[in-house]
């Protein structure tokens, strides 16, 4: 086996993570987001590529710092690893606030029904900025119990999450509207970008590979931009396509731009840095379509 690439899940990837480590296989572009996956020091041959949980978290805090800096915060997440790294992140990045401002967490099973339960303790909690990280299933239950509930905080949704076809869509278009997330990339059907070249080859794609495709998906976008930035590796490798060989261009990208990345942004990565994306702009749902606002928000 020469590589991995894009192998989905937190634990599958960190089940196999030492073993490909140890014997020095790259475990390229995981699609998975824990902080493991960017520790060069402790798995040199693993890198992850949406960014990682904490790096996602930090973006949100700085945000709420920013613009609500008196404001009572509520987590939810979901009860792992990745959650509780959510969870960590978030306190780390209110520092010495975190105690008077993050006055409620929630946390639910996979296995649950609902999280139901979880909205109505938050709610209790008097959160006026709610910091949602829940998965698709459950970031649609939320979105549609606050709208039966009338409560209208702040609703911060994690980018894992924000896609209009598979959340925002069963959850309601007119209850998603106002919710606010971030993103490094283009949105598919934001006619901001429909004359923009790098949409335009994403388009094509989708013509010839994948007609039949969701074209207002984060997942669709996303997988082509994690297709090319691997091309790109390859491309870098030139006649020395050893394992060794791979890994080094994976950790020395300087300034590409991927079709789909905002203007302004590029991936740059080094030996000791192995986040692919580390800039965002936060974004708000229209109704419609996400809306960029604000100036870009570096971790």
């Amino acid at each position: 086996m020469l590589f991995t690439f894009q192998t989905v899940g937190n634990a599958s990837n960190i089940a196999v993570q030492k073993y490909l480590n140890d014997r020095k296989i790259p475990q390229l572009f995981v699609g998975g987001r824990a902080t493991r996956f960017e520790d060069p020091v402790n798995f040199p041959w693993t890198m992850g590529f949406a960014p990682n949980l904490r790096t996602e978290i930090r973006v949100y805090a700085r945000f709420i710092l920013d613009n609500y800096p008196n404001a009572k915060v509520g987590l939810l997440y979901q009860n792992d690893e990745s959650g509780k790294d959510y969870l960590a992140g978030l306190r780390e990045a209110l520092g010495a606030k975190a105690s008077e401002m993050l006055v409620s967490e929630a946390s639910y099973e996979v296995a649950d029904a609902t999280a139901d339960s979880q909205v109505l303790l938050l709610k209790a909690a008097g959160v006026d900025v709610l910091v949602d990280m829940a998965a698709p299933k459950f970031a649609a239950q939320v979105i549609r119990k606050l709208a039966q509930l009338n409560w209208k905080p702040v609703h911060l949704l994690g980018v894992g999450s924000s896609s209009i076809g598979a959340v925002l869509v069963p959850a309601g278009v007119e209850n998603s509207r106002g919710l606010i997330s971030a993103s490094s990339f283009k949105e598919a059907g934001d006619p901001t970008w429909v004359d923009d070249e790098g949409m335009k080859k994403w388009v094509a794609f989708m013509d010839t590979y994948y007609p039949e495709g969701d074209r207002k998906s984060i997942f669709t976008t996303y997988a082509y931009s994690a297709a090319e930035l691997l091309v790109q590796v390859l491309r870098q490798c030139g006649d020395d396509v050893s394992r060794a060989n791979i890994m080094r261009q994976a950790t020395n990208l300087k300034a590409v731009k991927l079709d789909l990345l905002l203007p302004g942004l590029a991936v740059n990565t080094s030996p000791t840095d192995y986040r692919v994306v580390k800039e965002f702009r936060m974004m708000r749902f229209t109704g419609e379509r996400w809306e960029a606002f604000g100036p870009m928000v570096t971790d």
